[in-house]
C-alpha cells in the first residue's frame, strides 16, 4: 500500500474511536503516541523556564552554562552582566550548575530554559564530547564518537554511583565538562 493509502487507512481507523482515535503520524500509522511504547522518543524536558528583561543582551539567541559558584560561561563575547537578569530569573527555581538556552521574545525580553547538569573536571582530554555507557558492568567510552578503553576516573566514579547509566559530557570551558546523566 502506498504512503497515501497508509495515511488514509489510519484516518479511517481514527474515526473508530478509542485508542485508534489519535491523529496518525507522518508514516500513516495511528500509534498510541506513548514514548517508549510506540517508538516515539520522549520529549525534551527542562527543569526551569523563565523570562527576564535583558537590555544589554545582543542578538536573538544564546546558550550558556552557570557554574556552581554562580559564574556564567558563554561562547560569545557579551557585555559584562548581560546575562545576569536571565540567570537570576532561572535561579528562582533552579540551582546552579545548569545549562541554559535563551531566545529574544519582544524588545529586550528574553525567555530561557534551563536544565540541571553536573560539572566534572576532565584534565588532559582534547576532545569536546565524551560519552560513557555502563550496562550490566560492561563499559563503553567514546571521545568525539571514537571508541576507547582509556580509563577516565572522574566519569567512571560518577557512573559507579548510578548502576546502568549513560553519561554525556560536553566541554564548557577548559577542563570543565557539563555532564548529563541518563538512567538506563
Amino acid at each position: 500500500m502506498s504512503r497515501a493509502g497508509d495515511l488514509l487507512a489510519a484516518l479511517m481507523h481514527a474515526q473508530a474511536g478509542g485508542f485508534l482515535a489519535r491523529t496518525p503520524g507522518l508514516d500513516g500509522e495511528p500509534g498510541l503516541g506513548i514514548a517508549g511504547v510506540s517508538g516515539l522518543p520522549r520529549g525534551r524536558t527542562w527543569d526551569s523556564v523563565a523570562s527576564a528583561h535583558c537590555p544589554e543582551l545582543p542578538g536573538d539567541a544564546v546558550t550558556f552554562v552557570t557554574l556552581e559558584d554562580g559564574s556564567i560561561v558563554v561562547d560569545t563575547d557579551l557585555p559584562d552582566e548581560a546575562l545576569v537578569p536571565l540567570a537570576e530569573s532561572l535561579e528562582a527555581t533552579l540551582e546552579p550548575p545548569y545549562r541554559a538556552a535563551a531566545i529574544r521574545n519582544e524588545g529586550d525580553v528574553w525567555t530561557a530554559v534551563g536544565e540541571a547538569v553536573q560539572i566534572v573536571e576532565l584534565p588532559e582530554i582534547e576532545e569536546d564530547v565524551v560519552d560513557l555507557t555502563v550496562v550490566n558492568g560492561e563499559r563503553e567510552l567514546t571521545f568525539d564518537g571514537e571508541r576507547t578503553i582509556r580509563p577516565l576516573p572522574a566519569l567512571d566514579a560518577l557512573a559507579e554511583k548510578q548502576g546502568d547509566v549513560a553519561l554525556h559530557a560536553e566541554r564548557v570551558d577548559g577542563d570543565l565538562f557539563a555532564v548529563d546523566v541518563f538512567q538506563l
